[in-house]
């Protein structure tokens, strides 16, 4: 995933509605007339919301008949997910690294207290 479209989509998902709209498509597919239903806006409004989804790659639109539903593109959650993942493993990287250095440092701070108390 292009650092273009990881923007694209962490863009499109910055959206409180945008997210509830992708977290109902995770059950199934859906028309924008079933999106907005629970919305207290207009069907043009919520349109709009799926052009941006669209555009960053996270649903796509079919012809089912007369239905024209929604789906959900977990690809691309998946590439999203090994972008979090890279970063997720430095950071506890880092940790344990720091971890290491207090456990070295409580270490030093033991051996040399005997000698304290000795006084």
């Amino acid at each position: 995933m292009s650092d273009d479209q990881l923007s694209r989509v962490f863009s499109a998902l910055a959206d409180p509605t945008r997210r509830d709209i992708v977290a109902r498509l995770t059950t199934a597919d859906a028309t924008v007339n079933e999106l907005a239903q629970p919305y207290d806006v207009s069907l043009q409004a919520v349109s709009k919301h799926l052009r941006v989804l669209e555009g960053a790659g996270l649903v796509t639109r079919t012809r089912d008949a007369q239905r024209r539903p929604v789906h959900l593109e977990a690809q691309v959650f998946d590439l999203m997910t090994k972008w979090i993942e890279r970063y997720q493993r430095r950071a506890e990287e880092r940790y344990q690294r720091l971890d290491a250095v207090l456990a070295e440092m409580n270490e030093t701070t033991e051996v040399s207290r005997p000698e304290e108390d000795a006084s």
